[in-house]
């Protein structure tokens, strides 16, 4: 059911025959929504329905929807507040179905009430008192609009290159903690909230970071890096094989010509392979635009897109005896850090017509 915003809708209410307007004592009140259930709930729309008293229930024309974001009680006081949205539906069989990106973010907690309305025959509605006040969370994109989104990434990937390792860099004290408190083993932790807003990804999935980007002119990894001054690199194989699984995770920009994919490494069968199973889309191994190991004359080799930049999750822990452990020589770049980014919203590279 398509909904309209109300605007300045001209109303008068009919609660408790109190109005004079034009003799509107003399009509009944229309019936309160009572009960209202909210349903089906997806990144972008959702279901509702409600009780009401039948008396006078022919006489509604229209439902009035009274859409709110939930206020964040840890908000920025000085942020511009979101404008209420208030929406306009022909009466139509319940459950109705409100939906509408404009209007509706991934994973936002909203409250909505009701009021029904009788179109008068000067153009004006009567209206009922509003229903109680329901709040309900919106779901995270599903795998439907992943693949929309995982496609306008394919756009831009570019051309693969070859790599040999994985690597991650962080302050000495992580490794030194790691190998005192995690016997040498690095542990997943949740994903930060970095990248779009809707990913099923974000704040649920634990896994381990690990960058493959090199440099074009040299086939290694770059020298800098936002993360810290000290690097593990683990050869491709190990993380990355036939006994492993690959998801596309997400697509975003944060405000510069820099694109990111993330994409994730799961071993066949463990717990994050069955978590990516069910809310992203599987890439080939062998065949896709961003990440692939191929076997040629006998040996795994491994590629990357070229034109993004990759952020690659791997889900089960990882001994650091794997690999090795030293300080880069380069620069820590920290203005090129993506941790807790917010996306841009607005960039049409990487922004899909559904919540933001």
């Amino acid at each position: 059911m398509k909904v309209s915003p109300a605007g300045g809708v001209p109303c008068r209410s009919l609660a408790g025959n109190k109005s004079q307007d034009s003799g509107i004592a003399e009509m009944e009140e229309l019936p309160v929504p009572h009960n209202i259930k909210i349903s089906n709930i997806t990144c972008d729309s959702f279901k509702i329905s409600w009780d009401m008293d039948p008396k006078s229930k022919d006489r509604i024309t229209h439902y009035f929807i009274d859409l709110n974001k939930k206020e964040n009680k840890n908000s920025n006081k000085f942020k511009h507040k979101d404008v209420p949205t208030k929406l306009v539906a022909k009466a139509v069989p319940l459950p109705m179905t409100v939906r509408g990106h404009w209007f509706l973010s991934p994973r936002t907690e909203y409250t909505v009430a009701v009021q029904t309305a009788s179109k008068q025959v000067d153009g004006d509605y009567a209206v009922s008192e509003w229903s109680e006040i329901i709040e309900f969370c919106t779901a995270d994109y599903s795998k439907v609009h992943l693949t929309q989104l995982m496609e306008k990434a394919e756009a831009i990937a570019g051309r693969m290159l070859k790599f040999s390792v994985f690597y991650r860099n962080q302050h000495k004290e992580y490794f030194d903690y790691t190998q005192t408190h995690h016997g040498n083993v690095m542990q997943p932790s949740p994903k930060d909230n970095s990248g779009s807003h809707g990913s099923p990804i974000s704040a649920k999935l634990e896994g381990i970071f690990f960058s493959c980007n090199t440099e074009f002119n040299t086939g290694k990894p770059p020298q800098d890096s936002p993360y810290g001054r000290y690097r593990v690199e683990i050869p491709a194989e190990k993380l990355f094989n036939p006994n492993t699984n690959l998801y596309f995770g997400d697509f975003y920009c944060m405000y510069t010509a820099y694109h990111y994919v993330i994409v994730v490494i799961a071993p066949a069968g463990s717990p994050g392979d069955e978590f990516c199973k069910q809310r992203l889309p599987q890439l080939s191994l062998s065949d896709n635009k961003f990440l692939t190991c191929t076997e040629e004359e006998g040996s795994l080799v491994f590629r990357h897109a070229q034109d993004v930049i990759l952020e690659v999750i791997y889900t089960d822990p990882v001994d650091l005896s794997w690999g090795t452990v030293a300080e880069i020589i380069g620069h820590q770049l920290m203005s090129l850090s993506t941790a807790n980014a917010k996306k841009d919203p607005s960039c049409k590279t990487c922004n899909i017509s559904v919540g933001r």
